[in-house]
């Protein structure tokens, strides 16, 4: 009798990417479905960024590089963690992956044993339960609802950490709520970490450059030099310089953990694409002023969904600060009957019925760890989302009961 691995066996299929694939069957079968799943900017990469790509492949940069990235993507990966988050990281402290992802799952791999526990914050990125699991760890969610807007409290992180807690994971801007933590909340729950020195801390970056707030965006490893030798700081190309498709992350961190996990990349993967290294120095290296007017384009995008949202019965969308998403609390059309007469139990039915009824679709809190609410991308034009909100405005409101 064949079987899987049991390691295989703890993980499930990552909920946004399924809610994605189903949006894509059904426009290709001719429904008129707004979709509201995908994780990534509607807009493209920029073309300084496309041309070094092209450069790269006439100039035969088409083979092998060090496993763990060209030097000249190395060096250009210090050099943002300098110039953007006061950050020195030697050679021997960066790590190039295949996308953040495989950065995060490298991380984890290589320090988490059976027993040991991770500190993860609910709402969370999908991947990290799972990652973590696969290792053979134990999650230990935190939640951290909408009335606290989605940040973890320093009360709540001492009391989650016990004598088997191997990490914390941190996602500021966070997927899926685009909730940030200021400096002054990093400082918080530094204030915490330093009292329990064997907690590591992997904070993922990824929406640095989606950022709203007034204040300047904020990462532990700086707020906190003290800490620095315990924090893995994970960033990529993929969402500031739109190349989800691209497959390029990275991370700066203590050197016993970068080294293990080149080892582990060794054995898998090996390089990353050699043409999207190149891309990658681009992006890095040039110019970022096209950054502001998309993020004026996104700040516009997300107060008119929360407006529209907060206009909807049952609704409550509290306002990110960084990324693009929102996270609407769901709470007022939990029990409620749709026109079918069927009830609305939780969260998934919500989304199931948004979909079947109005033809939008987005991503149930169930998938983050959070509920009952629902993970809604605005990356997408504004006469889209202006429908799409109608549309579940329109829901909402022939919710009975």
């Amino acid at each position: 009798m064949h079987r899987l691995s049991a390691a295989v066996s703890r993980i499930q299929p990552s909920a946004t990417l399924a809610m994605t694939q189903r949006v894509g069957e059904l426009k290709r079968a001719g429904v008129d479905v707004i979709g509201l799943s995908a994780g990534e900017p509607d807009f493209n990469t920029p073309d300084f960024i496309k041309d070094a790509a092209v450069a790269a492949i006439r100039n035969n940069q088409t083979r092998y590089t060090d496993v763990h990235g060209t030097p000249e993507l190395r060096a250009a990966v210090a050099a943002k963690f300098a110039r953007e988050n006061a950050l020195n990281y030697a050679d021997s402290q960066i790590i190039v992956g295949v996308g953040g992802k495989q950065v995060l799952f490298n991380a984890m791999a290589a320090s988490v044993d059976a027993g040991d526990e991770v500190i993860i914050p609910a709402p969370y990125w999908v991947s990290y339960p799972d990652i973590v699991a696969y290792c053979g760890g134990t999650p230990v969610f935190v939640a951290a609802g909408a009335a606290q807007n989605y940040k973890m409290s320093p009360e709540q992180l001492e009391a989650a950490i016990t004598p088997k807690s191997r990490w914390l994971i941190l996602n500021s801007p966070s997927n899926p709520t685009g909730a940030a933590y200021s400096a002054a909340e990093l400082a918080a729950l530094g204030d915490v970490l330093r009292r329990h020195p064997h907690v590591l801390i992997l904070t993922d970056d990824m929406y640095e450059h989606i950022w709203y707030a007034p204040t300047p965006f904020a990462t532990i490893a700086a707020v906190c030099p003290d800490l620095y030798d315990r924090v893995l700081t994970v960033n990529g190309c993929s969402k500031a310089f739109s190349m989800t498709g691209w497959r390029i992350g990275f991370a700066g961190g203590p050197d016993w953990l970068v080294k293990a996990m080149r080892n582990l990349q060794s054995q898998s993967t090996s390089n990353p694409c050699s043409v999207a290294q190149a891309a990658a120095v681009a992006a890095l290296n040039g110019s970022h002023d096209f950054l502001e007017e998309r993020n004026d384009s996104f700040r516009e995008r997300r107060d008119l969904v929360c407006a529209m949202l907060n206009d909807a019965p049952g609704l409550y969308c509290p306002v990110p600060e960084g990324a693009f998403y929102v996270y609407p609390d769901a709470s007022g059309c939990i029990g409620k009957k749709t026109p079918d007469g069927e009830i609305i139990g939780d969260d998934v039915a919500l989304v199931d019925y948004f979909l079947s009824a109005a033809r939008v679709a987005a991503v149930p809190g169930a998938a983050f760890g959070l509920s009952p609410a629902f993970r809604v991308s605005y990356a997408a034009s504004l006469d889209l989302l202006k429908e799409a909100c109608r549309r579940i405005q329109r829901a909402c409101a022939d919710l009975k009961g």
